[in-house]
């Protein structure tokens, strides 16, 4: 027997909760930004770039007129930005975190901090995130933590030795790399909270093959 098809109007009500989407500003992160407003969250559009997380966010309001959504400044390439969105995040509680926006297969370059960029965004800016909003996280119940990974973590392992790829960079391996980091991450942080009894779930997911500008520098 074949599977229902999930759709997004499957999402339930969402009314009252409060979600930060990385990356809102296109692809994915716009789609789940979008139908987490269309379904009554408040959304933050968590973006590098304010004036086109602002375009982003007219978009959804265009949509759905009755969208709460709010543009903040985020570089995961940076992370004093990362400090910075975390201490100026206007609420108490936060019911979802989407760790969405990344960078895949780009040339070799570093972040603000010294670290190779796919790594450096993919990974460690998203891990810094997580634990600098942790604590509002545990004080919301039922609050989630969903990384966006992918199937092509498979490609390569984490090189404890060589986490810059500074012993010879290939875009491909250091984005698998990075997916394979954010799945490490992911079963890592669901273990501690299951293990201290929180009421917060730390899932992964891999969004099959989609056409958005993920590649773009």
């Amino acid at each position: 027997m074949t599977k229902p098809r999930w759709t997004a109007s499957q999402i339930p009500d969402q009314t009252g909760r409060v979600a930060v989407v990385t990356g809102a500003n296109g692809g994915l992160g716009l789609v789940t930004a979008l139908e987490l407003a269309r379904r009554g969250a408040e959304v933050v559009l968590a973006c590098r770039d304010v004036a086109k997380g602002r375009e982003a966010a007219d978009g959804i309001e265009a949509v759905v007129p009755a969208a709460r959504v709010d543009v903040a400044r985020l570089d995961l390439a940076d992370l004093a930005s990362v400090r910075a969105f975390a201490e100026d995040l206007p609420y108490g509680r936060l019911d979802l975190l989407v760790n969405n926006a990344g960078v895949m297969a780009l040339p070799h370059r570093t972040t603000a901090d010294g670290f190779e960029t796919q790594f450096g965004v993919n990974h460690l800016g998203h891990f810094a995130l997580t634990g600098l909003l942790l604590p509002r996280l545990l004080a919301t119940p039922g609050a989630r933590v969903v990384t966006v990974s992918s199937f092509l973590h498979a490609l390569a392992n984490i090189d404890a030795r060589d986490l810059n790829a500074e012993r010879g960079y290939h875009r491909w391996t250091a984005y698998a790399r990075s997916k394979t980091a954010n799945l490490l991450f992911t079963h890592e942080l669901a273990r501690r909270l299951a293990a201290a009894g929180a009421d917060v779930t730390a899932a992964a997911a891999h969004p099959g093959y989609s056409a958005t500008n993920l590649t773009a520098a």
